[in-house]
């Protein structure tokens, strides 16, 4: 751990803040009591944390005078004994400009002991951005959900029944099967005997979850939120008060949502056009199109099917600066770090990605995934052959991020400044509806409006005993 404190350092500060696993604090006077949420936070994270005792965050992270190092690690590891499970630390000393920090490795939690809970209220947190949040119920239900292995795409649709599976892909799933795959599931002659083997049904014929998503006329009349939702950021040149523009809801089986996200992002994208060296001129998005498709096949096929996330739909945000794809559910039997590097694949639905891999756009004939680890890289590719920055993905258990972003030269936010501009964007206009919005106290927010308005990226109106509004200035 010694030999990363000088990176994590950096990073901080290029950053200008503390990020989903490091948190930082100067800890002159003591043990801050602020602690116990951050250590159940970063005990429900996916690969745990890191807390960093002995930095400034005010002073650009500069090292401060520990007055006893040795006391701050005991009580650190008194108090990871007081929760519930009891939270693992590796402890150790580091060195920054000649003075004394402490580094506390947070493990993860076991995932049959998730959420870990402060031991005291019993509460349990979660990290989002640079702070640590209590659990909502629907939350809580998601953890509980995780410890074991998932299997709701496997069960039958009530009142679900054949004649509610589209025709024309069932009749593509047919075929594909039978011709890639001819010595095993496809060796069945006999078209139902063959869709309940490969889990589209069951006995009977009804549907299972798996075959609805992926093969069904209107899934969303069992699961009105197993969509896509679907807005880019309104123009300056557009009238004020606008929200966002091009908002779409897409619906229907897993194929046909992934048509008409393309369909989206190409009539929603800026385009520039470009001349090739073959003398050819062709049009590029801002993003790449197969880039784009890779996040939204992913989040459509691996997104959480339980019960707790069946009023969450899958968002599409197109910002000003980044394209932002989120849907419920956590990586699944992979962490963050090694997306794209191992030649492993992993499946939340193991039945609908068995089924999906055999499925076909009715429209562009390409399949909807290749059930392989190539979709990480070939985003990362495609990406950097348009001069883009890599994707940032982030995982928090229960929520799956991609961020794509525009330019390597973008300004440089704190996940905190972010998160207020962008509600800003939203239409949310003052700091005690931007505090509630956000779930933060509004003097924090003000410290964070300062800060945006220092960078020219907000403006004020109003102050001076009239009600004080922020805007953007982009607008």
């Amino acid at each position: 751990m010694v030999q990363d404190v000088g990176q994590i350092i950096e990073t901080l500060r290029a950053a200008g803040g503390d990020s989903t696993n490091v948190e930082v604090k100067s800890a002159e006077g003591g043990l801050p009591d602020s602690l116990a949420p951050t250590l159940s936070a970063l005990a429900n994270q996916p690969g745990g944390g890191t807390i960093l005792l002995g930095l400034d965050e005010r002073n650009d992270f500069r090292p401060v005078r520990l007055p006893d190092p040795q006391k701050l690690k005991q009580g650190l590891a008194d108090k990871a004994r007081t929760f519930r499970p009891p939270v693992r630390l590796t402890i150790d000393d580091a060195v920054s400009e000649g003075r004394t920090l402490v580094l506390a490795r947070v493990h993860e939690c076991d995932l049959s002991m998730k959420p870990c809970r402060v031991g005291g209220s019993g509460v349990a947190y979660i990290r989002a951005y640079d702070g640590d949040y209590a659990l909502s119920q629907l939350e809580e239900q998601a953890f509980l959900a995780a410890r074991q292995e998932p299997r709701f795409d496997r069960a039958p649709v009530q009142d679900a029944t054949h004649d509610d599976l589209d025709p024309e892909l069932v009749d593509g799933f047919l075929a594909e099967v039978r011709h890639r795959d001819p010595m095993g599931v496809g060796r069945f002659g006999d078209d139902d005997e063959l869709l309940r083997r490969a889990g589209v049904t069951v006995d009977g014929g009804q549907p299972t979850v798996a075959g609805l998503l992926a093969l069904g006329v209107h899934p969303q009349q069992w699961f009105p939120r197993y969509s896509i939702r679907a807005a880019a950021d309104p123009l300056p040149s557009d009238p004020a008060g606008t929200r966002a523009r091009s908002q779409a809801s897409m619906s229907g089986a897993i194929p046909r949502m992934l048509d008409a996200a393309l369909e989206w992002a190409g009539r929603t994208f800026d385009t520039t056009i470009v001349s090739l060296s073959d003398g050819t001129v062709h049009d590029r998005p801002v993003y790449p199109l197969i880039a784009f498709r890779e996040l939204v096949a992913n989040a459509l096929v691996h997104r959480d099917l339980d019960h707790w996330s069946a009023g969450i739909a899958i968002e599409v945000r197109l910002r000003r600066d980044r394209l932002v794809v989120a849907n419920p559910g956590g990586l699944y039997g992979i962490t963050v770090d090694r997306l794209g590097r191992d030649y492993v694949t992993s499946a939340r639905n193991a039945r609908l990605v068995d089924i999906c891999q055999y499925v076909r756009s009715p429209k562009t004939g390409a399949r909807v995934i290749e059930a392989l680890p190539t979709g990480i890289p070939t985003i990362t590719e495609a990406l950097a052959a348009q001069g883009l920055p890599p994707a940032h993905y982030i995982d928090n258990g229960i929520r799956f991020t991609a961020v794509l972003h525009q330019s390597p030269t973008r300004p440089v936010l704190t996940h905190a400044e972010q998160r207020v501009l962008d509600a800003i964007h939203d239409g949310i206009e003052t700091a005690n509806d931007l505090a509630a919005e956000l779930n933060v106290t509004a003097q924090y927010v003000r410290r964070i409006l300062r800060a945006l308005r220092d960078r020219g990226l907000v403006m004020q109106e109003g102050g001076r005993g009239r009600r004080t509004f922020y805007r953007p200035t982009d607008q």
